[in-house]
């Protein structure tokens, strides 16, 4: 890392204005990029860091924590949120990790992805063959939304349960995508169970996985297998048998399988007749309505599946499927593994992984499936809010792109007045992210939970990277000179309101120590910090555009930094 920094500093020059600040920019990016890709998380090599759970039984309670320090919040909110705010950290500083935690575990949506579709005009004919609308809808409520960690578990489930508008071959798609978004976001915090069906039953999700008006067996053509087979391997229960730690489960030293293409059939049956609930394609209405049942086209007879069966077919059948799954044992490990993963680390130790699966098994008062108990367990937890997790073996891991850019947003107060939220997709890797909310090509989403990135001490170590799938030179470059552009220019009028920090451009240490805080959660290193203030010291604070000049580098030198681009 040291040398990687002294290379970074021979390339930073005074940056006269806002065009040239980005150079320097990308001159770290580049370094960053080639740090990826020989494998970004290499410092987070093998070992354990977890804890064993909580004993003591009949022991005293312990005192109460003392209040979270600034980057103690920072770090929460780095893990909760899209992205810190000075405000949203001295706000955890003031009602305690715990009570934040609660806080937003009771924060109602302000408003749904439909509503703001419909009372800003997108449901006109002109737009029922595309999807104008759905991008400003996400990146205005992941930037400005009040009920952040509410927004932060919801893109975690679209990451697991995925759809992408893209392939919904629907009418109305921004808001087909939209009802999607919007049942994920209202069930985040309630049961999954509950989420199971409602998934079931959406639009979009039907219309993605392909079984939309899926046929009873005819003439020799079976049922559309693809949902019965993703809700299984992708969705709950995966394809392995596993222990409540998350580990796989051996017999006689191999994984047993959780499934069979016979029950993979005999689900797809179940999974027919499932309907929109009118044709009526003059409104976006009927995409927002749970599907309906068509007898004509439903399997009634006999359908086995995992050591079960139904008869009868209807909507009776489906629940009692979902029923099935949703009882399985791989279903709280599965689960709870990803979310962890989306959250927090994507090496929960296998201590973590079933401390959390047990809430989920039983919330404490016999409620399986309680995601509200399951969020606030994961984020609770020792190897979550424990310190000493930085600096240990295997914690952490790579910042999604989305939410490199929300952390910025949310950190400089992007806004659009006009309600345009001209960021649009951002799913291109040479000249964008690399990643899109709600754009995911494929049921797999942009990235897979068990990703390792080849030849790397990632793989050596036996670990996973996620993200690392959709990393490599080119869209770490591609990023920064995307970011570059943010932040000096904003999209159209979506815009930062660097105001505050501008009070801080003179004092070079004040400037990266906060941008340190509110960015990184106080996670660049020395070597980082110091290369970043020469690199603003370069610049007078009395020269033309010399303080937007320096928080310009600041900020694009910390959103390009290595340090910046994993989170722990």
């Amino acid at each position: 890392m040291s040398e990687t920094m002294d290379a970074v500093e021979a390339q930073v020059r005074p940056l006269p204005d806002a065009e040239t600040a980005g150079d320097a920019a990308l001159g770290l990016g580049r370094a960053a990029g080639a740090l990826a890709a020989t494998g970004l998380l290499a410092a987070c090599g093998g070992g354990d860091s977890g804890s064993g759970p909580a004993g003591g039984g009949g022991t005293p309670a312990p005192p109460p924590p003392p209040p979270p320090t600034a980057t103690q919040a920072s770090r929460l909110l780095a893990q909760a949120t899209m992205g810190a705010t000075r405000a949203s950290i001295d706000g955890v500083v003031t009602r305690g990790i715990t009570g934040w935690v609660d806080d937003q575990l009771a924060t109602p949506r302000a408003g749904s992805h439909w509503q703001w579709l419909v009372d800003n005009g997108y449901a006109v004919v002109a737009n029922r063959d595309g999807t104008t609308g759905f991008d400003p809808t996400m990146w205005r409520t992941l930037i400005t939304a009040p009920d952040q960690l509410r927004q932060r578990v919801g893109m975690a489930l679209l990451d697991i349960l995925a759809v992408g508008i893209d392939g919904i071959n629907l009418s109305w798609r921004q808001f087909a995508m939209a009802a999607y978004v919007d049942v994920l976001l209202d069930n985040a915090f309630g049961n999954f169970r509950t989420l199971m069906e409602a998934m079931t039953t959406n639009a979009a999700m039907a219309s993605f996985v392909t079984f939309l008006g899926n046929r009873k067996a005819r003439n020799g053509a079976v049922p559309d297998e693809n949902y019965a087979r993703e809700i299984l391997q992708l969705f709950t229960i995966g394809l392995y048998q596993l222990e409540m730690d998350g580990t796989v489960r051996l017999v006689n030293g191999r994984p047993v399988e959780t499934y069979t293409q016979a029950d993979v059939a005999g689900l797809a049956r179940v999974f027919t007749g499932l309907s929109l609930a009118n044709s009526n394609n003059e409104t976006p209405d009927r995409y927002r309505m749970p599907l309906v049942m068509n007898a004509g086209i439903n399997e009634t007879g006999t359908a086995n599946f995992l050591g079960t069966s139904t008869t009868g077919g209807g909507m009776a059948a489906v629940q009692a499927a979902l029923d099935t799954i949703f009882a399985h044992p791989n279903v709280p490990p599965f689960i709870s593994k990803q979310l962890i993963q989306r959250l927090v680390t994507s090496n929960p130790t296998p201590a973590y992984v079933a401390r959390i699966a047990n809430v989920f098994a039983n919330n404490g008062n016999g409620v399986r499936g309680d995601l509200k108990a399951v969020v606030r367990a994961i984020l609770l937890d020792t190897d979550a809010r424990s310190d000493a997790a930085i600096t240990a073996n295997g914690f952490g891991k790579l910042r999604e792109p989305v939410m490199r850019l929300t952390g910025w947003a949310r950190a400089f107060g992007v806004n659009s007045p006009t309600n345009a939220w001209a960021i649009g997709d951002t799913s291109s890797q040479s000249t964008r992210l690399g990643q899109s909310f709600g754009r995911s090509p494929t049921v797999f989403n942009f990235f897979r939970p068990g990703y390792t990135p080849p030849n790397t001490a990632i793989a050596t170590a036996g670990l996973v990277a996620p993200e690392f799938q959709i990393t490599n030179e080119q869209s770490v470059v591609g990023y920064v000179n995307y970011m570059n552009s943010l932040v000096a220019n904003g999209a159209g009028d979506t815009k930062a309101d660097y105001t505050a920090i501008l009070t801080k451009a003179a004092d070079a240490a004040a400037l990266v120590d906060e941008i340190n805080l509110v960015l990184a959660a106080g996670q660049l290193s020395a070597a980082t910090v110091t290369a970043i203030r020469t690199a603003v010291e370069s610049v007078s604070a009395t020269a033309t555009n010399g303080p937007i000049n320096r928080v310009g580098i600041a900020i694009l030198l910390t959103l390009a930094s290595p340090d910046f681009l994993t989170v722990r």
